[in-house]
């Protein structure tokens, strides 16, 4: 599974402030598709994460301003760490594939797969 986020935007709201959406590419067994979060989803996910695997550092909550440097910043940081998650667990927790919008079955035995059947 690789995981990438190529760009993000800013959403305007007549609800609530305005906030940033980041498109992720989620590509599994040569197959793409795009999922869109906000940072507040990213945070959800790395709280509800902390609690069964070891976690990277997540990028800065509060930013002191919305300029596009910092936005690319977080961005970068957003994606290295949905990377480092891939990279350092063998089995992806559900909570995870579910984040990405990764269908997934238990596996077959551990010598067969990597802990999920992924599928779309």
């Amino acid at each position: 599974m690789e995981v990438y986020i190529p760009s993000f935007r800013y959403e305007e709201s007549d609800l609530e402030r305005g906030y940033t959406v980041f498109r992720i590419e989620v590509l599994v067994n040569g197959r793409k598709h795009f999922v869109e979060k906000r940072y507040s989803e990213f945070h959800a996910l790395h709280k509800k994460l902390k609690k069964s695997i070891k976690t990277p550092e997540m990028p800065s909550k509060h930013v002191r301003n919305w300029i596009p440097k910092v936005l690319e910043q977080r961005r970068q940081g957003l994606e290295s760490y949905l990377q480092t998650i891939i990279y350092e667990n063998e089995e992806l927790p559900k909570i995870f594939l579910d984040f990405l919008n990764v269908r997934h079955l238990p596996s077959l035995p551990k010598a067969e797969s990597c802990g999920y059947r992924i599928l779309f």
